[in-house]
């Protein structure tokens, strides 16, 4: 990945959340705080990015963003249902209007038949609105990790843009 890319992705976030007077979180897992450095990195994203949660732990999906125990043990940390319910936590937790949320398997290991390495889910929620999608990338651990956070910024964008 590009790491110029990534900081025009997020440059046009912070552009488009302005424009539209949003409040952005983000709960990640799989990336690990990438999306959020990310966005930290565009000058003034204070003025509408509010804050991130790494919840690399199950403990810390349930504790801090509200996903349900029968969630993780019906459908995994890596799934729509999810990433949905990190989506709608984060917002609550920090009172922000818009967010994106990740949960994925970066590798090498912790992958199955039904779980490869490199499946990872996103969720974005914006004014009631969640849109969740699963992606598979390929590579090593960075390789997926940076793909997951250039898939959560284009994502943000779009929903962004076509909620105007």
């Amino acid at each position: 990945m590009d790491n110029r890319e990534v900081v025009v992705l997020a440059a046009r976030v912070g552009e488009l959340a302005e424009m539209r007077r949003v409040l952005l979180a983000t709960a990640e897992s799989c990336t690990g705080g990438l999306v959020a450095g990310a966005l930290t990195a565009v000058a003034g994203s204070s003025a509408w990015f509010v804050g991130g949660v790494v919840a690399y732990a199950n403990a810390v999906k349930e504790q801090l963003l509200g996903v349900s125990p029968a969630i993780l043990a019906a459908h995994g940390a890596v799934s729509a249902p999810c990433v949905e319910a990190m989506v709608v936590g984060v917002c609550r937790l920090l009172g922000a209007s818009a967010a994106l949320a990740v949960s994925g398997i970066a590798g090498p290991g912790g992958g199955s038949i039904a779980k490869p390495v490199g499946l990872v889910w996103i969720a974005w929620w914006l004014a009631g609105r969640s849109v969740v999608r699963s992606f598979y990338f390929s590579g090593d651990r960075a390789a997926v990790r940076y793909a997951a956070t250039t898939a959560a910024l284009v994502g943000l964008i779009e929903l962004l843009q076509d909620s105007r």
